[in-house]
């Protein structure tokens, strides 16, 4: 019997993690499903019994130094080899930068680009040399502006998708592909610890859904696309901020990212 192929989702105890680990075990991967609530990952694990595949839970905390390569250790432990490996855990924080706890400024800092990028040369090293495998990096239309308010998390984005474009060209021959998706604003519970579930942007009617936005990132990965953004307002407004003044993007967000009654 052939071995079924296997992808690592990040963050998978819930929203786009979940959504991810139910599009693969539906078409026939085994999952290795992270994050750190394992109470969160077995209910995970219950829910896709039905699809028959087979899941591995490692809780880890990727937030931590040394964390990824605990990880990728843990997989190794366990004889698996990733075809598939989907960088999705992350977090955002909101408020004026001054007066936010560094630690966790810090945190989401390891969280959203260190442990991505110790993740995509663990694991990407290992499919180059087997001229196989696909790389999911998510991000956010955040990664296109300056973000007042919530300035490390734009910049996080920023990151993962300046280093996801120069990943994807460095291995454009080497058979491994890297798909950077950003979604727009998505109902998951990141606004609620975020902060931001009352401003206009969360607010607003044209807020995704997790499956919607999973499905997308999972035919942009099929498919090969470097960059691919969610919804053709959110495409429609990416592309703006390549024409609009800086000082009208930082105003613009900056109103977005506020709650009406601050």
């Amino acid at each position: 019997m052939a071995q079924r192929p296997v992808a690592l989702i990040t963050g998978a105890s819930a929203g786009l993690g979940e959504q991810f680990a139910t599009l693969f075990a539906r078409d026939g991967f085994d999952v290795i499903l992270t994050a750190r609530n394992t109470a969160k990952l077995e209910a995970v694990a219950e829910r896709l019994r039905i699809h028959q595949a087979k899941t591995y839970l490692i809780s880890e905390d990727l937030s931590k130094p040394g964390a990824a390569t605990k990880l990728f250790n843990a997989v190794k432990e366990r004889g698996l080899s990733v075809n598939v490996l989907v960088n999705n855990a992350g977090y955002g924080t909101s408020g004026e930068f001054m007066d936010l706890p560094l630690d966790k400024e810090a945190e989401m800092v390891n969280l959203n680009c260190t442990a991505l990028l110790e993740l995509c040369h663990l694991f990407g090293r290992e499919m180059r040399e087997r001229k196989e495998g696909k790389i999911l990096n998510i991000a956010s239309t955040a990664g296109f502006q300056p973000g007042p308010y919530m300035s490390t998390y734009y910049a996080t984005k920023a990151f993962v998708l300046s280093f996801s474009e120069g990943l994807a060209h460095e291995l454009r021959n080497s058979g491994v592909s890297v798909t950077c998706h950003c979604p727009g604003a998505t109902h998951t519970s990141f606004a609620a610890s975020a902060g931001i579930g009352n401003t206009r942007l969360f607010k607003s009617p044209t807020v995704a859904t997790a499956e919607e936005v999973a499905a997308d990132a999972y035919e942009a990965m099929q498919q090969g696309e470097v960059v691919a953004i969610h919804g053709f307002l959110n495409a429609i407004t990416a592309f703006s901020t390549r024409l609009a003044p800086r000082a009208v993007l930082r105003n613009i967000v900056a109103a977005i990212n506020t709650p009406p009654e601050a």
